[in-house]
């Protein structure tokens, strides 16, 4: 029988938390181990609980959910986080990525989307809500462009450039180490290598960032060389 992934949720409205526990649950892959509207009480729960994922809230009450983010990250909790909200502020979205979120879902979105969406994100894929992308695209057309792509990428060594390709995938840490045969912490330590290197925020924008870098003329022709070399 194949395991349950383990949801944590974090949101301070008791409804709120009724409601996604409900509709989670109804799906037969997952569970959910833990809820509650209490900031004090998140860094146990996932001590305690070991969740597959946390779905957190922005606001808490008078806790931000990305202070509260970076305090559970210097803790040495690693729980892949998906962030569920009101707000459809351009800010609070690349606040959250460059904290490294795996997703940005909003609260008026349909409930199966949601769902749906949760459950893509358990399985290691980067989530965002519909109404966003647009948001997403105009965060992202800051980074880097056309030549100096190609000039970033070529700072990355070659497992470095392995670990990107499969981030881009949107494969998890662990999905990464078994695929590539090394350990979770190797991946961990390349993955803000390449961050550092490529001047990159989060996962998704090193996800968009590979994908246009493929799909352009500077991409392509590198990919060629890169090929050759091989051949030779």
């Amino acid at each position: 029988m194949t395991a349950k992934t383990r949801v944590l949720l974090v949101d301070d409205h008791a409804l709120c938390r009724s409601g996604l526990t409900e509709l989670l649950e109804h799906r037969s892959d997952m569970v959910v181990v833990g809820a509650t509207g209490d900031p004090a009480l998140v860094v146990a729960m996932l001590r305690e609980q070991q969740p597959d994922l946390m779905v957190l809230d922005l606001r808490l009450g008078k806790t931000d959910g990305l202070s509260l983010l970076r305090q559970i990250r210097a803790e040495g909790c690693d729980t892949p986080v998906v962030i569920l909200t009101m707000s459809d502020s351009e800010d609070d979205m690349s606040a959250a990525l460059r904290a490294g979120v795996r997703g940005y879902l909003l609260k008026d979105m349909e409930p199966e989307a949601v769902i749906d969406a949760i459950g893509r994100a358990t399985r290691g894929e980067m989530v965002v809500a519909s109404a966003m992308t647009l948001k997403l695209a105009q965060i992202l057309q800051s980074g880097p462009k056309g030549s100096v792509k190609g000039d970033l990428v070529a700072s990355l060594t070659e497992r470095e450039r392995e670990v990107l390709d499969h981030v881009a995938r949107g494969q998890s840490n662990k999905v990464i180490a078994q695929a590539l045969d090394i350990s979770h912490n190797t991946v961990k330590l390349h993955v803000r290598h390449i961050m550092d290197k490529l001047n990159l925020r989060s996962r998704v924008e090193a996800a968009v960032f590979a994908f246009e870098y493929r799909s352009s003329p500077d991409g392509v022709r590198a990919a060629d060389e890169a090929a050759q070399k091989i051949k030779g």
